[in-house]
């Protein structure tokens, strides 16, 4: 998978808000490429791919901006199509879909499945149908700037959006624009749009997860996947004359008379008229906003009821509880044989509800010190957070001493699972690994950021990641330390929950924690993911006290590659193996100021344009175990155990920003 930064002239374009001509090349965006399928040049296959190019290519004169074939017979079938935003022109749309035939071979020279995205035009082939399926690989761009009310301007961004969707989805062309007002002088443009062969639900349901993956709270943000796109700004971004829609505007008072041409009512001139109505209006247009905010704020003082994380607050307590014996049920009366792991929190059992779906139980231990109501409260801010890199919490049970979580279950175990057997180590490619460093980062950056909560972590580690079965990584035990009533909202405590290897520095020896102790153990992850190798044991081989030394010994002597796991060797790419370890040790150095944030994380990951600064010698480095065998007095930490793992691009100009990365 390549990614590559758009030009500052494109950026000023965008920003500018000008169309692109027919004579320039399409503005490209991104590419994704498949290296774990590969065809012989000059093979049936490639002479098939050739054959569907040029007949999308010939195709591309059609007015409704959409096409898609198959060209050959299994096993060299090709399916492929082209999508042209719903707004540009036959001639725009031809420009692009010809350029990418040409420019998507050069990119992606011997690879089956393959898609690529230009502001004007996608274009997407592979060996297999995908037609009418949704795709959830993902591009997102998003503005560095960010609104000024977020809280209202996120609302306004989320409605808006959903009913486009609804719009898009129920239409032929699957496409559809709005332009709707914010405030007196400013207006949200927006943009919805499915590739044709999807039908009307999974297009709603293609459009939903992309809305779902905005960058909500900057004043401008898309998401592109294979199969549909999302687009708001604060700035006209489409040809609105190609789409028939009625500007935005402010309604005069009931009871005005229109304004008369040239002089008259007593010799008033249309412009005096004008400059004193229009005043008025907007005073009372604000006069009610402003009211109308007030009095929601009033009713909604002691009750939290609405969240950046969902679509609505449908989630309540009583949606949410569930009767013990339903539970005890589902578990076979939490039998061991159903036991998935045990950590510090308490212990996890695979149940069963009677509709058939599988869900992990996590029986909380009774060292909680929190109240029933408290407790509920909790959960329900929690059960709230929705992310695909996020297990979902499904409800939880109050009987007695019992305390009870109930989360989706996540079917390919834990990542630890995985990586530190030997045996299984190798169902773990490159791409997986990378996509599993990504989406790991993604999910820490929504808790961080993208969530009303902010929450900290505090025990991001392998046994806590959970793999899905497309091994799409899913963080469990988000929120653990608010539900189980641990205090999170001061910069330090005198309860350390976490696991000992992952904790940074300054967490483990003072209590003192912030998002950048998350970032810290999110680099001990990232090294683990490339070597293979368990932070915890390690001092046990390889002539090194700790991982981190052993890294920061590699990366000193500049062999970086004589850390990656073995399995690895015929299945890596060497750019992205290197600059994943730069990451991992930019991530645990030992000053918290000197670690990049997640958000800075995710554009280095994906984003070869943003320059990676040196790391500084690691925390721990030159410490000996015995050193850290101290620190380790009178910490509580968590050393969980699983059976399966079950558990829960910078820029400054106004224009959408264009580095991506992949979700």
């Amino acid at each position: 998978m390549s990614f590559f930064r758009l030009s500052m002239a494109v950026l000023f374009l965008f920003f500018l808000g000008l169309a692109i001509t027919t004579e320039a090349d399409p503005n490209y965006i991104s590419h994704e490429c498949s290296n774990t399928t590969t065809f012989t040049p000059n093979s049936t296959y490639q002479s098939n791919l050739n054959l569907l190019l040029s007949s999308l290519d010939s195709n591309s004169t059609s007015n409704n901006g959409f096409h898609n074939t198959t060209t050959g017979q299994t096993p060299d079938i090709v399916y492929g199509l082209f999508l042209c935003r719903g707004d540009v022109s036959t001639d725009v749309c031809q420009d692009c879909v010809t350029f990418a035939t040409q420019d998507v071979v050069q990119r992606c020279p011997v690879e089956k499945v393959t898609v690529i995205w230009y502001d004007e035009c996608l274009l997407r082939y592979s060996n297999r149908s995908f037609f009418d399926s949704v795709s959830e690989d993902a591009i997102i761009l998003y503005n560095t700037q960010n609104a000024t009310n977020q809280t209202s301007f996120n609302g306004l961004v989320r409605t808006t959006m959903n009913d486009l969707a609804t719009q898009a989805s129920s239409g032929a062309r699957r496409f559809a624009t709005g332009a709707t007002n914010f405030s007196s002088f400013n207006v949200l443009y927006t943009l919805a749009q499915c590739t044709q062969d999807l039908s009307t639900s999974n297009c709603q349901s293609c459009l939903q997860f992309a809305i779902g993956n905005l960058r909500f709270g900057a004043i401008g943000a898309r998401t592109l996947t294979p199969t549909c796109s999302v687009r708001f700004e604060t700035y006209l971004f489409y040809n609105q004359s190609a789409v028939p829609a009625s500007p935005p505007s402010l309604s005069p008072p009931a009871g005005l008379p229109p304004p008369a041409s040239g002089r008259g009512n007593g010799g008033l001139s249309t412009v005096t008229i004008v400059a004193i109505v229009l005043p008025i209006v907007v005073s009372v247009v604000l006069f009610v906003i402003g009211y109308c905010i007030l009095s929601r704020r009033a009713k909604k003082k002691h009750s939290v009821t609405q969240e950046d994380d969902v679509e609505n607050d449908m989630t309540t307590v009583e949606s949410l509880q569930l009767d013990f014996a339903s539970i005890e049920a589902a578990t076979r009366k939490f039998s061991d044989d159903n036991k998935l792991g045990e950590g510090g929190f308490g212990v996890v059992y695979k149940g069963t509800l009677p509709n058939g779906q599988d869900i992990a139980v996590k029986r909380l231990s009774r060292s909680s010190g929190q109240g029933i109501e408290e407790f509920k409260n909790e959960v329900v801010l929690v059960a709230k957070l929705q992310h695909r890199n996020l297990v979902r919490l499904l409800g939880f049970c109050l009987e007695g001493e019992e305390k009870i979580l109930v989360y989706e279950f996540v079917p390919n175990k834990s990542l630890d699972y995985f990586l530190y057997d030997p045996e299984k180590q190798g169902q773990l490619d490159w791409s997986r690994r990378y996509k599993i460093i990504g989406g790991i980062a993604r999910g820490i950056l929504y808790l961080h950021e993208d969530s009303r909560l902010r929450i900290i972590h505090r025990d991001l580690k392998a046994s806590n990641v959970l793999l899905d079965g497309d091994m799409n990584p899913k963080i469990s035990d988000f929120g653990m330390a608010r539900i189980f009533g641990v205090d999170q909202t001061q910069g330090n405590t005198s309860r350390i929950v976490g696991t000992y290897g992952y904790m940074s520095p300054e967490y483990a020896m003072h209590g003192q924690f912030s998002v950048k102790s998350d970032v810290y153990s999110f680099g001990i992850l990232v090294l683990e993911i490339i070597t293979g190798k368990k932070n915890s044991s390690f001092y046990q081989s390889d002539g090194a006290d700790d991982l981190v030394s052993y890294v920061w010994k590699h990366w000193s002597e500049g062999t970086p590659m004589e850390l990656l796991d073995p399995t690895l060797t015929d299945s890596n790419s060497r750019t992205e193996v290197t600059r994943c370890i730069h990451l991992g040790l930019l991530c645990v150095q030992e000053d918290p100021a000197d670690r990049p944030t997640m958000a800075t994380i995710v554009l280095m990951l994906n984003s070869y344009s943003v320059s990676l600064p040196l790391p500084q010698q690691p925390a721990f480095f030159h410490h000996t175990r015995t050193d850290q065998s101290l620190m380790l007095k009178g910490l509580e930490t968590d050393q969980s155990t699983s059976k399966s793992g079950s558990v829960p691009p910078f820029s400054v100009n106004e224009a959408s920003i264009t580095e991506v990365y992949p979700r």
